[in-house]
């Protein structure tokens, strides 16, 4: 069965410049099982999720389910460092990213309590 292809979004980074960090996110967590996930799809749907700030229950179908990005961005996001930055900010700089990083929760609160 051949997959079908994804519609390109404005936050979708280039395969090449995901090279840059593909062996960062696939050592990220020991695996103790095969990745049902394609990561340039998960990853692209993280940044989509960023840069859109949508919730997570309406990312696009085309991309992983919703549950599956969310807890990859949970575990990219624990702080892993004294200064509380996390291992999806260091990915983030590595890829010059220049849209929004504040987690979707945080701008959530926010509009919430103005």
């Amino acid at each position: 069965m051949e997959k079908k292809q994804r519609r390109r979004y404005p936050s979708d980074i280039s395969r090449e410049k995901f090279e840059l960090i593909r062996e960062d996110l696939e050592n990220f967590k020991q695996k103790t099982k095969p990745r049902q996930v394609d990561l340039y799809e998960v990853f692209c749907a993280v940044l989509y999720v960023l840069k859109s700030g949508c919730q997570w229950r309406m990312l696009p179908s085309d991309f992983p389910k919703w549950r599956t990005v969310y807890e990859y961005y949970r575990q990219w996001s624990l702080p892993v460092s004294e200064q509380g930055s996390s291992f999806l900010e260091k990915i983030l700089k590595k890829i010059s990213w220049s849209g929004p990083y504040e987690p979707w929760e945080k701008r959530e609160n926010k509009f919430l309590h103005h």
